[in-house]
């Protein structure tokens, strides 16, 4: 946790605490004048990098709670400006907190309104830390914070009036269930130097809740005073019960074990200033364009956090990176290792065969060669499976005989040419083997029709949807050299429609050309 400064300011003093791990230290004091003001700038000289504090315990601090209509959004934010505005004109140091909703008729908002009603009490505090550029995180109110020691100490009656001794004077603060309503700050010592009656505070504070209607007439204020036990025992005596006031004392000892403070002050000062410390809640006053230190400070530590963020990714990315590197090298001299082991086995195997009729690369290289001539040597299976295909559709014709050739160019070494009795023969052209491309192919077919009582045109039609069908087949050429009737204009036709036949068949001849 960073080190952060507490001030704790009353009308006639602030005193500067350190706030670091859980424990509060210093103590140092300035008067509200002008050698104070100056004092304390130069206190702030070498201490302008941590951010402050302000926790405020003043006389002129007013506390006002109305209803409002229930509205949300920016509506309801303009609105409790605008009444903020109305009630507290002459001074910056407003606030206002919405404590729950009326349980009846249009069930309006509980609103406290609360504010530093005499600015320049506070002013030249604030100045010297805009002076210094200090970063200011905060102003709060002793009265707002007390709230803390309500929930510390368990307190749970339904109007509770905690009474704290503190630097500006004796704190009377009324709880309605558990949420302030009212603060009332008593000098501890009047005029003629006699201790302030605490019963007498009390009832007093009685009285004016009971006749601004805060508290019924009937019910019955619990009164707690925390305060140091020798203090405790010579207040018990003073401080007698009523039928509708009951005191009840908490020792400052009780009140540090359940704030979890080691030292046990006279005041209720550190008990505030520790709460602000662990707590750290939002600012009760609003800061404008004095929280712009804070939160360039803020700015500052992001970039910070940003920037150690990418350092420790970029370590660990390069910490990944070595590992990789090491594991790769080992990896590496490993295979390294088996390669040569298996090198030594080879040699030996080797060593021991007898004299081999070739060398080992030329028995690879034919392997190899016997394998591509397996994968790319044409083959009639192409063929055959379009024609096989385009048959299912056609059952009226069936096959007679079939005839496959690989057609190579004619000026391809390997073609049929006619030679002499004596010349060598030519060599096999590679395309034979499909190097380096699968050469055309072609497929003669002879087939035959059924032709049911001369009925030329049923057969010329089977042999029509057969040649469609070869002839969707892509890069496949399909030529019709032979049908069973002659139709060319140029042959003469003859025969008896009227004659009766048998059902015969017929035969027809195909040519099919296909390109790879």
């Amino acid at each position: 946790m960073l080190r952060t400064q507490l001030f704790y300011v009353t009308n006639d003093q602030l005193c500067a605490y350190d706030w670091q791990r859980g424990h509060l230290s210093g103590g140092q004091c300035f008067g509200a004048d002008a050698a104070g003001v100056a004092a304390f700038a130069r206190y702030l000289a070498e201490r302008a990098a941590l951010p402050a504090y302000l926790l405020t315990d003043l006389i002129e601090e007013d506390f006002q709670r109305q209803l409002l209509p229930h509205v949300g959004g920016r509506a309801g934010r303009g609105l409790l400006q605008r009444r903020l505005t109305q009630l507290y004109r002459d001074t910056p140091y407003r606030a206002a907190t919405v404590q729950g909703r009326e349980s009846a008729g249009r069930r309006d908002d509980r609103v406290l309104f609360c504010a530093l009603t005499n600015p320049s009490l506070l002013q030249p505090w604030v100045d010297a830390l805009e002076q210094r550029k200090v970063p200011l995180a905060g102003i709060y109110s002793s009265s707002l914070l007390s709230a803390a020691l309500v929930g510390a100490l368990a307190l749970t009656q339904p109007h509770i009036l905690l009474v704290t001794f503190q630097s500006g004077g004796l704190r009377q603060s009324y709880f309605q269930n558990g949420q302030l309503r009212f603060s009332r700050l008593t000098p501890a010592i009047d005029r003629d130097g006699v201790a302030v009656d605490v019963a007498g505070e009390t009832e007093k504070t009685r009285q004016f809740l009971v006749s601004t209607r805060m508290l019924e007439r009937g019910e019955v204020l619990h009164s707690v005073v925390v305060a140091p036990a020798p203090q405790v025992a010579r207040l018990q005596p003073l401080c007698r019960n009523a039928p509708e006031t009951e005191f009840r004392f908490v020792t400052m000892e009780r009140a540090c074990a359940k704030l979890h403070l080691a030292e046990v002050p006279a005041l209720a000062d550190p008990l505030l200033l520790s709460v602000l410390g662990r707590r750290r809640p939002p600012s009760h006053y609003a800061l404008g364009q004095r929280a712009r230190f804070y939160q360039l400070l803020l700015a500052r530590l992001g970039l910070f956090a940003g920037s150690a963020a990418i350092a420790v990714f970029c370590l660990v990315w390069l910490a990944a990176n070595i590992w990789g590197i090491v594991d790769a090298a080992r990896s590496q001299a490993a295979l390294a290792a088996e390669a040569q082991s298996y090198e030594q086995r080879y040699d030996a195997i080797m060593a021991s065969l007898p004299p081999q009729v070739d060398k080992t690369q030329n028995m690879k290289a034919a392997v190899l060669i016997e394998r591509m001539v397996t994968s790319r040597a044409p083959g009639p299976q192409t063929m055959l499976a379009m024609l096989s295909a385009a048959l299912e559709g056609v059952p009226d014709v069936s096959l007679v005989q079939l005839d496959w050739k690989v057609r190579l160019p004619e000026n391809r070494a390997g073609s049929a040419q006619p030679r002499a009795d004596n010349a060598a023969a030519a060599p096999v052209s590679s395309l034979l083997i499909g190097l380096p491309a699968m050469p055309p192919q072609s497929l003669h077919v002879e087939a035959e029709v059924l032709l049911a009582q001369n009925n030329y045109r049923a057969a010329l039609d089977s042999i029509n949807r057969l040649t469609a069908e070869l002839a969707r087949q892509p890069r496949l050429t399909v030529e019709l050299e032979q049908t069973p009737l002659d139709v060319r204009p140029s042959v003469k036709l003859a025969g008896k429609a009227a004659t009766t036949a048998a059902d015969s068949k017929v035969k027809f001849t195909l040519n099919l050309s296909w390109i790879p």
